[in-house]
């Protein structure tokens, strides 16, 4: 199953090395509750091999669309099970802020100025 989810980057970890074939890079963002910001939520993530470069153009405090896996793991030690779930991230992009652009201001050039009027009527 593949999730998307927005939210702003608050952490940002190095990539860690697990074993000659495994790598990884952990993130977290945090996801606005709208109706009342005390309730944010903090979401952690991880990316693997390859993947741990995506956040290398994304800086702290930007928004963005995580797109993730949900994987989960039985472990067993001395007896007991454990289970663990991670969110594996595939894809980052940047958010664009809200709100519509500015639009650019056209260029005028003297040919796009009409000629004044031959008569003026105006009373002063």
């Amino acid at each position: 199953m593949n999730f998307e989810i927005n939210g702003k980057m608050i952490v940002k970890e190095e990539t860690q090395s697990i074993s000659d074939r495994f790598k990884k890079r952990e993130f977290v963002i945090e996801v606005e509750n709208e109706r009342n910001s005390e309730w944010n939520d903090f979401i952690k993530f991880q990316l693997t091999q390859d993947r741990c470069d995506l956040l290398e153009t994304i800086s702290l405090y930007e928004e963005i669309k995580v797109s993730f896996n949900v994987r989960g793991r039985k472990w067993e030690k001395d007896g007991k099970v454990n289970y663990f779930s991670n969110l594996e991230a595939w894809r980052i992009e940047k958010v664009q802020a809200a709100g519509s652009p500015v639009p650019e201001m056209p260029e005028f050039r003297a040919e796009d100025v009409p000629p004044a009027p031959e008569e003026d009527d105006l009373p002063f």
